[in-house]
């Protein structure tokens, strides 16, 4: 490895290091479900910068007929801000598809999930993960606009405190092979009180942070 790539890789490995090492000092709960695509690495955890999940978007490619269907790749935590800071997004984004309408509790916050995941075709056409759904803390309950394939599994444990991060597991592209694109997801919860505050301004678009 050249001296120019070695200082690359430094500061990218010491910042994963930091963030990951930082959530874990506040004893932070990371949720889960057990019905996860098998294809596919773990990402980095992606966090929140300050206050806690309200919405979300996914990143979802159509139905390809007689070609190559993906289905879910990529989810998006909208991130609530003091005001009169805009919210903002921490996406994990995969190879295909696009981003469907924002999503939001009403009141509160996310604080539990549900991942609708089609079971391993053979030889057929595979796409895992197909959809989610998010418990939010005040009741109600959102779906995003995914696809229809396979099933949802149990719903995931609550964040007491609702949720800060998350963290993907996806397959990159395949070439000529079966693309699956998003297999699992885990979500990072919050592990300080952060307040609520009065009135949710879902007005001004959320800024990009990852």
């Amino acid at each position: 490895m050249n001296d120019s790539v070695e200082m690359a890789v430094k500061p990218l490995f010491l910042s994963t290091f930091l963030m990951v090492s930082l959530f874990h000092s506040g004893m932070s709960m990371v949720i889960s479900v057990n019905n996860g695509g098998q294809w596919g690495e773990w990402g980095n955890p992606i966090l929140c910068p300050s206050g806690y999940a309200y919405g979300f978007t996914i990143q979802v490619e159509p139905n390809q007929g007689s070609g190559d269907d993906s289905a879910l790749n990529g989810i998006a935590l909208i991130c609530k801000q003091h005001c009169p800071m805009p919210s903002i997004y921490v996406r994990s984004t995969g190879p295909y598809g696009d981003w469907t309408p924002n999503q939001y509790c009403p009141r509160g916050r996310l604080d539990a999930f549900q991942l609708r995941v089609e079971p391993p075709q053979g030889s057929g056409d595979d796409s895992a993960a197909n959809n989610i759904r998010f418990h939010c803390s005040d009741g109600h309950t959102l779906e995003g606009q995914g696809m229809s394939w396979g099933q949802y599994g149990e719903w995931s444990p609550t964040c007491p405190l609702g949720i800060c991060g998350l963290q993907t597991k996806i397959e990159g592209k395949q070439g000529g092979g079966d693309d699956t694109a998003l297999n699992d997801v885990k979500f990072i919860c919050c592990n300080r009180q952060v307040e609520e505050e009065e009135e949710e301004d879902q007005k001004m678009e959320p800024k990009d942070y990852y």
